[in-house]
């Protein structure tokens, strides 16, 4: 999720007039060191739906992806398309566009200094590690009514919905009968956190919607603690319920103990 607090180093690409938006050999290259090295390590850890949306998107290894090319694919499968922003977006353009069944996506791509680690979500992070997952309409249907609700709640209520957001779209881990699988598209963007939410290392906690609502967590680091689905019809659930009601529940009820250190300050 983006917010425009802070500026970005990064300057989104604009398209030409026909709509195509140019990249530099050296970005196509990133994109291709990127993917080839992910496409190592989401097999047998990410879950069957992620992978079979990312056969559906077909997505080039040797050049960047044209949104098209992607829309293409998400308004055939779910009704979705992306939606090309800024690199940094304010939260009311972020919900409004999750609303229409738009996915936001900033048209730059992290520099060779960067590769393994940027706080500023970028082109791969956003096609590689969400789109796949909004072919699956459990999925996609979560993502639009979270927009929908973060349109109408209070800046409160939006600091307690985005850790929901954050602990499933971003980082949420389900249950299989294979075992363990990745869905979270922050941890699929990273051969980091794709080994290490797998491991013995986090907590890992059955999903609770209040209880993922009240856990802090921090942007710049691997999570100590993961929520854990028992399969995606539970976002589909999550559509059906009152979910600002547990929004006041978590409200109520307070933020638990952090289970990081505090952010040194710069």
């Amino acid at each position: 999720m983006s917010s425009g607090k802070q500026p970005s180093k990064y300057v989104a690409r604009e398209p030409d007039s026909s709509g195509f938006i140019e990249y530099s050999a050296q970005e196509h290259d990133t994109w291709r060191r990127l993917i080839e090295r992910q496409l190592e390590v989401v097999p047998g850890r990410a879950c069957d739906e992620y992978l079979h949306g990312l056969e559906l998107l077909g997505l080039p290894r040797d050049r960047i992806p044209q949104l098209a090319e992607v829309s293409d694919v998400l308004r055939r499968e779910t009704g979705w398309e992306c939606a090309r922003v800024p690199a940094l977006i304010g939260f009311e353009t972020f919900f409004r566009l999750l609303s229409e069944r738009k996915f936001p996506v900033a048209t730059f791509i992290r520099t060779p200094e960067e590769f393994d680690y940027l706080q500023e979500p970028d082109i791969f992070h956003e096609i590689f590690g969400h789109c796949a997952m909004l072919t699956n309409p459990a999925f996609a249907n979560f993502t639009q009514k979270y927009g929908e609700l973060g349109l109408k709640a209070s800046p409160k209520e939006r600091a307690y919905l985005a850790r929901l957001y954050w602990f499933t779209v971003e980082f949420g881990l389900m249950n299989t009968a294979d075992g363990l699988r990745i869905y979270g598209g922050g941890i699929l963007s990273s051969p980091k956190e794709t080994l290490y939410a797998l491991s013995d290392a986090p907590i890992r906690a059955p999903f609770e919607v209040v209880d993922a609502l009240r856990t802090p967590y921090r942007i710049d680091i691997v999570q100590p603690i993961y929520y854990v689905l028992d399969d995606l019809e539970t976002l589909q659930q999550l559509t059906e319920i009152d979910l600002m009601a547990r929004v006041r529940e978590a409200m109520a009820a307070g933020l638990y103990e952090p289970l990081f250190p505090p952010k040194e300050a710069a």
